[in-house]
């Protein structure tokens, strides 16, 4: 089993000046952890179903590429990139370059978005949810064209592209890995089947809720012709690992039972002194999962 670290507060410290420092204070002890993953939201207001919007948020790339600076080993991505956010051809530039200047470490990330506060805040276009994921699909099928050597047209409802070229290619083969978040179990579950390498799940509904996920997702897979068993299956863990270190682990369990291999979580305190803590207590643990 795998352990990511979601990253998704820069209100600790409170000092703006203080969040680079210890952004990559917590990423680099993560690594030297064993910490398999670092992730960072796509949310330019912080979510103020949680926080109050005002609370720092960073731009979600940017970040990445400072941490890509400071890390060698771990995946990097976005949990997930707001579809609505950028044009799908400057998305799959975007992920490229964090490829190309990580090594080869760049994950896409990617969803049909949600939060009206920030885009209507932001001048960013809000359509029906159809529409959202209608261009996801899009999306997703531009991706994989810049990741190909077809460098031709892309005719879509809502995208035109008249040339694809993607120079230089990313270095991961034979693409970053594409990672579809959210749970929707009619058309998020079945564009992982149609396009992802990995899907990602939040553990809050319970084991029964992924279990159930899993097998929808199943499902779809057998209607596509997809080989289920090529997807990788994450899930952002519900339980805080340093609250309840047993309780965490015997959740992390029931996951890998189901074919979890990644499982993120997010700091619930200082990000320094939860990254250590989760080398000291919880990875050496962790290794006897899965």
């Amino acid at each position: 089993m795998k352990l990511g670290l979601h990253y998704w507060n820069y209100s600790i410290p409170a000092d703006p000046a203080a969040i680079a420092p210890t952004l990559a204070q917590t990423a680099a002890i993560a690594e030297q952890a064993g910490v398999a993953s670092f992730t960072v939201m796509d949310h330019f207001f912080q979510m103020d179903a949680v926080f109050a919007a005002e609370e720092p948020m960073l731009e979600a790339y940017t970040t990445l590429g400072y941490v890509a600076a400071t890390t060698q080993r771990m995946t990097l991505g976005v949990l997930v990139t707001g579809v609505m956010y950028r044009y799908p051809g400057l998305l799959a530039k975007t992920v490229t370059t964090l490829d190309v200047l990580s090594g080869g470490r760049a994950r896409l990330g990617i969803g049909a978005s949600w939060y009206e506060r920030e885009q209507l805040g932001l001048g960013v276009p809000v359509v029906p949810v159809a529409e959202r994921f209608e261009r996801l699909e899009e999306t997703l099928r531009i991706c994989r064209q810049m990741w190909s050597a077809d460098d031709g047209p892309f005719n879509g409802k809502h995208y035109q592209l008249a040339e694809t070229i993607n120079s230089p290619q990313p270095l991961s083969r034979p693409h970053p890995p594409i990672m579809i978040g959210g749970g929707g179990e009619k058309k998020t579950l079945l564009l992982v089947a149609r396009y992802a390498d990995a899907c990602n799940l939040f553990g809050r509904g319970g084991i029964d809720d992924i279990a159930r996920k899993l097998d929808v997702l199943r499902g779809h897979c057998a209607a596509e012709g997809r080989d289920y068993d090529t997807i990788e299956k994450t899930v952002v863990a519900s339980q805080a690992p340093l609250d309840d270190t047993d309780a965490f682990l015997a959740e992390v369990s029931e996951y890998a039972a189901l074919g979890v291999s990644e499982v993120q979580v997010t700091p619930d305190r200082d990000p320094i002194e939860f990254a250590q803590r989760l080398g000291d207590e919880v990875l050496p643990r962790l290794a006897d999962v899965g």
